[in-house]
C-alpha cells in the first residue's frame, strides 16, 4: 500500500468548495481516488434524496456502489481490495466526498469497513476468505453488534454472552440501535466469554437470529434491534482469541474512527456551499446578503473552521494509515472537532439562508438533521474528550 507523503501546503489560495485538500498535499493515488469517488457521488445525485430517507438499505445505491468498485477499500487487497491493508486515508477520503452527496451512500460504505475490519484482523484465515470478498463486492452488507438496550458507551455491562460447547459457539443476547441491523448478512457480536469478551461472527441466516427496527431517529438511518436465541455458528467464527474482543473493538476503531471526522467535513463543506450559494443570489435591502451584516463573518468563520477540521482529519488518517493503535488519540480529536465544527457550521448556515433554511425535504434542512446524530455515534464527544483527557494526564504525571 503506497503510504500518502506530507509536502509543503500550497501557498496558492482556492475558492470555497474547490481543492478541498489544499492544507494537507495526498499522494497521487489518493487524489486519483478522491476524484473517482466525486465522480460516482455525482452520478448518483438522482438516487441521494430518497436513499437517504429510508431506513432500509436502498437496492439502487447498493447496486451502484458494487458496480463502482469503491466498496474495495474497506478490506484488503488479499480478499479483492485495493490496498495491502484498510488505509485510514482513503476511506476518509472517499467519506468526505460521499457524505457531501448522500448520507445513505457515505453509511453504506462506512458500515462494510466497521462491520468487518475484525475480520480482517482476527479472523481465521477460512473465515477472511469467505466473507471479506464478499464484503468488497457488496454481495454481504456488514454490521457490528456492540450495543444493547441498557448498555451504550459501558460496553463492559453488556448482557450477550457466547459459550463454547462441542466444537461450537453458541450466542445469546439482544443487540440494539445497530446500524445497517435487519439488513446486514452478517455481524461481529461483542460478547461475554467466561471472565472476558469475545467477538463472533453471526451470520444474519443463523437459525435463532431475528431482527426488528423499532427506532428510527433524526436522520434516517438503517438501523435496527438483533435478538440472538441461542444461535450456534462454528467454533472458528470466533474472530481473535477468546477474550480478545475489546482489543478487536479497539482496533476497529483506531481504523475508522476518523473516517467518521471526514464524513462530518463533507457534511459542513456541503452546508457551507448551500449557504455561499443563497447568499450570493438574494438581495436584502438594496445588497447582496452576502455583504449584510453579520453573514460575512459566519461564512468565514465557518470557511476557516472546515479547513481546520479537515487538516486535523487528513493528518489523523494518515497517521492511522501507518499505525493506527498509536494514532488513536488524532483520530479521537479528529472525530470531536470535525462533527463538533459540522454542528456549528450546518446550523449557522441554516441561520444565513433564514426561512429558506427551514423547509421540509430541502437540502438544508437534510445535512442539519444528519450531522447531529455524528456527535454521538462511533464515541460521543463526551466519552471521548473523558478519554483524551484521561490520556493526557498520563502524559504529563510521567
Amino acid at each position: 500500500m503506497r503510504r500518502p507523503e506530507l509536502r509543503d501546503a500550497e501557498k496558492k489560495e482556492h475558492p470555497v468548495g474547490d481543492n478541498h485538500d489544499q492544507l494537507f498535499e495526498l499522494s497521487s493515488s489518493h487524489r486519483r481516488l478522491q476524484e473517482e469517488a466525486r465522480a460516482f457521488a455525482a452520478s448518483v445525485r438522482d438516487i441521494a434524496e430518497r436513499a437517504d430517507e429510508s431506513d432500509d438499505v436502498d437496492p439502487d445505491m447498493r447496486k451502484r456502489l458494487a458496480g463502482s468498485g469503491l466498496a474495495a477499500i474497506t478490506v484488503p487487497a488479499e480478499f479483492g481490495g485495493r490496498y495491502d491493508r484498510v488505509d485510514s486515508l482513503a476511506v476518509t477520503v472517499a467519506r468526505e466526498v460521499f457524505a457531501a452527496e448522500s448520507a445513505h451512500l457515505d453509511s453504506l460504505l462506512g458500515m462494510q469497513g466497521i462491520g468487518s475490519y475484525a475480520i480482517s484482523a482476527g479472523g481465521d484465515d477460512s473465515v477472511r476468505a469467505h466473507w471479506l470478498p464478499k464484503v468488497a463486492r457488496l454481495d454481504a452488507i456488514a454490521a457490528l453488534a456492540l450495543t444493547e438496550p441498557d448498555v451504550g458507551s459501558d460496553l463492559k455491562a453488556l448482557s450477550t454472552t457466547v459459550t463454547e460447547r462441542d466444537g461450537e459457539l453458541i450466542v445469546s443476547g439482544h443487540k440494539s440501535f445497530i446500524t445497517n441491523g435487519g439488513d446486514a448478512d452478517f455481524y461481529c457480536v461483542l460478547a461475554r466469554e467466561n471472565d472476558g469478551y469475545s467477538l463472533v461472527l453471526v451470520p444474519a441466516a443463523a437459525t435463532g437470529v431475528s431482527t426488528e427496527k423499532p427506532h428510527q431517529i433524526i436522520a434516517p438511518h438503517v438501523l435496527g434491534d438483533v435478538v440472538l436465541d441461542e444461535v450456534r455458528v462454528p467454533v472458528e467464527y470466533r474472530l481473535g482469541a477468546p477474550g480478545e474482543g475489546f482489543k478487536l473493538v479497539l482496533a476497529t476503531l483506531a481504523t475508522f474512527r476518523v473516517s467518521v471526522a471526514g464524513a462530518a467535513v463533507g457534511t459542513a463543506q456541503a452546508a457551507l456551499e448551500e449557504a455561499v450559494r443563497h447568499a450570493s443570489g438574494r438581495e436584502q435591502f438594496g445588497v447582496s446578503l452576502a455583504r449584510l451584516g453579520s453573514v460575512p463573518a459566519s461564512l468565514a468563520t465557518s470557511w476557516t473552521e472546515i479547513e481546520m477540521a479537515r487538516a486535523l482529519t487528513y493528518r489523523a488518517a494518515a497517521a492511522a494509515a501507518r499505525d493506527p493503535l498509536a494514532n488513536l488519540h488524532l483520530s479521537s480529536m479528529a472525530k470531536v472537532g470535525a462533527t463538533e465544527t459540522a454542528g456549528r457550521v450546518v446550523d449557522r448556515s441554516v441561520q444565513t439562508m433564514g426561512r429558506f433554511g427551514l423547509v421540509r425535504g430541502s437540502r438544508i434542512e437534510r445535512l442539519y438533521r444528519e450531522a447531529r446524530p455524528m456527535r454521538i455515534y462511533e464515541g460521543s464527544t463526551e466519552v471521548i474528550q473523558d478519554s483524551l483527557a484521561k490520556q493526557l494526564v498520563k502524559q504529563f504525571a510521567r
